[in-house]
């Protein structure tokens, strides 16, 4: 595994993309809406690592309630894997929980599985694998 990115809810893209164009120096190299989670994102590159922004797209979204209650910021982290499914099954060996099991198409070609928060100290946690 390796640290993929870093995902950070924001209220608004537009805002946030030019404040992290001036922090790290460049602009973003891709924008996406996710209609499914009702999200719109914006990626960096940062080393090895990328920051994702995440801003709602619709008020029932993961992302306006995540910042309804706890405001804008870190929203997870986002781990590599090569096989999604045998990371799942491991993991579900070692006593952890998941959101839900079924990868699904996320951001920046991605399938994506989310751990619950309350068996990773309250981070949540994105495994990611590069669709085929």
């Amino acid at each position: 595994m390796k640290l993929e990115h870093i995902g950070i809810a924001v209220k608004s893209l537009g805002v946030s993309d030019e404040l992290f164009a001036k922090l790290l120096g460049k602009e973003s190299y891709k924008k996406e809406s996710v209609e499914r989670e009702g999200v719109v994102t914006s990626f960096y590159a940062a080393g090895e690592s990328k920051i994702e922004l995440l801003e709602a797209s619709r008020e029932e979204s993961p992302i306006s309630k995540f910042i309804e209650k706890k405001g804008e910021g870190i929203h997870h982290l986002a781990f590599g894997v090569d096989d999604i499914l045998q990371e799942v099954q491991r993991l579900k060996k070692e006593g952890f929980e998941f959101i839900s099991e079924e990868p699904k198409e996320g951001a920046d070609n991605k399938l994506i599985v989310f751990l619950h928060p309350k068996c990773t100290n309250g981070v949540l946690v994105e495994l990611c694998q590069e669709k085929q």
